[in-house]
């Protein structure tokens, strides 16, 4: 006999509506009603504590019970049916269900972020406070400023940049897909989409003022590419931060490669020639370093899908290492030829230059640990002792390289699948990360404390996770401390100072 899926499922649904319209008898509301009054604590101050345990209890029995392929809406006080996956005559799914309610608690911690008297980042903790029992000897002098950093994050506020340019009257219509600052935080390269496909690239620079202002300017030369961009970094060849090294996708007959631009190749008003440029054939890198040891002078690496590459930029030669798994991220030591790597295994490893065996027995791997899930970010303290690692499994982890063991956790971050690199600030004590929750968190280095998460000013997307930088000095030697922060086709900042004033222009400077 042919049965009817939908009848058994209305059988179902009226079942179940029957049982629950039969326990609301039992608490004395009409039948098919759903009173939110009840699920909060009686208005009646004389009632009794035996009174209110009994209705805690009846509250916990009463909840509105989950039906299989239902959804009940408390505002409407029904259920609706759920759809699998998208639908475009009804687009209530789980999905659509998820993304509302993350809207609304975004838009709710928007406010609240906003408001003048947020919450501290640790209870009792002011400047005020702080300043007392300094005075006192009741804080060292380490602890105080650490603090201090503290508490002028958690009182930052947005201010919308306007980014300059010579050409007035084309203003940034493209979406910011990665901002990376040198070392100075005076130059920030920039890659955007466009909209018919690839990217471009250019470079913004910026200027902190006497009067509390920051500047942008967006350079004259924009470089298109109808490439995809897998990795960037700023490079030192004939000085500091002099270049910039790309990571470019090969497509159709054109292989892959990575290019070492200068970065005066993208300002017409330096008359001076751009100086070196070059390309290396290298096949689709997930990742790159820049070495500024003087032992490896000029050296950089790439990452490869089971391999690492790394590349004399002057004479061309190349030190090939294979490593059994897709190199995610890197970061070259400063005191020593020593480059570390992490991979879509969860492995992170060393691998010093000045070593010869490259063998397959990997014995060449001077240190070697594992996180749970692929590595999407490392970064060594200044110690370099310690190293930072995060995977997608949102885990970010402080490891102690002499003992190969995690010594710290950082709890709060979220990532499932995307590439989020990790942003460290450690004159301030602070360590940033942006989710694939769009939510932006600053954790203390030191204790691993969640100092303040910041939502993002536009709506939550794959397409719209922001894009981070911290500097103490945003702007050079005269700029001034805070975040810097681009989503989609604005850029933001969020001031250490509370007197911050918009920019306004060249009659602002000073």
């Amino acid at each position: 006999m042919k049965r009817n899926w939908r009848g058994r499922g209305k059988r179902f649904f009226h079942h179940h509506r029957a049982d629950w319209r039969r326990r609301d008898h039992s608490t004395g509301r009409s039948p098919g009603s759903w009173d939110h009054a009840t699920a909060g604590p009686s208005s009646r101050a004389a009632e009794s504590n035996s009174y209110q345990d009994t209705a805690s209890s009846s509250r916990a029995t009463t909840a509105a019970p989950e039906l299989p392929g239902f959804y009940f809406d408390p505002e409407k006080n029904r259920y609706f049916r759920l759809l699998p996956g998208h639908n475009n005559c009804n687009p209530l799914t789980r999905e659509m269900l998820e993304m509302k309610e993350q809207e609304k608690k975004r838009a709710k911690l928007l406010v609240e972020d906003e408001h003048p008297n947020k919450k501290a980042p640790r209870t009792g903790l002011n400047s005020a406070l702080l300043l007392q029992r300094r005075h006192l000897g009741m804080l060292p002098s380490s602890s105080y400023c650490r603090l201090v950093h503290e508490v002028k994050v958690s009182e930052m506020k947005r201010h919308k940049l306007e980014v300059q340019s010579s050409d007035s009257n084309s203003p940034n219509t493209d979406n910011f897909r990665l901002i990376v600052a040198d070392s100075a935080c005076e130059q920030v390269f920039t890659v955007n989409d466009v909209s018919h496909g690839g990217c471009k690239y250019g470079i913004m620079n910026f200027r902190g003022c006497r009067k509390g202002s920051l500047s942008v300017e967006m350079c004259d030369n924009l470089y298109f590419t109808n490439r995809k961009m897998t990795s960037v970094c700023w490079a030192s060849v004939t000085h500091s931060d002099s270049h910039v090294l790309l990571c470019l996708v090969g497509i159709s007959q054109t292989p892959g490669c990575v290019s070492l631009l200068p970065a005066s190749l993208f300002s017409n008003s330096n008359p001076d020639q751009p100086g070196m440029l070059c390309s290396f054939k290298i096949s689709t890198a997930w990742s790159c370093a820049w070495c500024l040891n003087p032992q490896a002078d000029k050296t950089f690496s790439t990452g490869l899908s089971r391999h690492v590459i790394v590349t004399d930029a002057v004479t061309g030669r190349r030190q090939t290492y294979s490593t059994g798994s897709d190199v995610l991220t890197q970061q070259f030591a400063l005191r020593a030829p020593v480059l570390f790597n992490g991979c879509r295994s969860g492995e992170i490893f060393s691998i010093d230059l000045r070593q010869r065996g490259r063998g397959r027995d990997h014995s060449w791997k001077t240190c070697r640990f594992y996180q749970d899930s692929a590595v999407t970010s490392v970064r060594l303290l200044q110690d370099e002792n310690y190293l930072l690692a995060a995977d997608m499994l949102g885990k970010i982890k402080l490891w102690d390289v002499r003992v190969k063991r995690s010594v710290k956790q950082y709890e709060g971050h979220h990532n499932e699948y995307a590439y989020l690199p990790l942003h460290l600030s450690e004159q301030e004590g602070l360590l940033l990360a942006v989710g694939q929750d769009c939510y932006t968190r600053l954790w203390s280095l030191t204790d691993g404390h969640l100092i303040r998460t910041i939502p993002s000013p536009h709506p939550a997307g794959k397409d719209s996770i922001p894009n981070v930088v911290f500097s103490p000095q945003l702007g050079g030697r005269r700029g001034l401390p805070g975040l810097l922060m681009a989503v989609q086709r604005d850029l933001y900042y969020y001031p250490y100072n509370n007197d911050y004033q918009d920019w306004t222009g060249p009659k602002g400077q000073d």
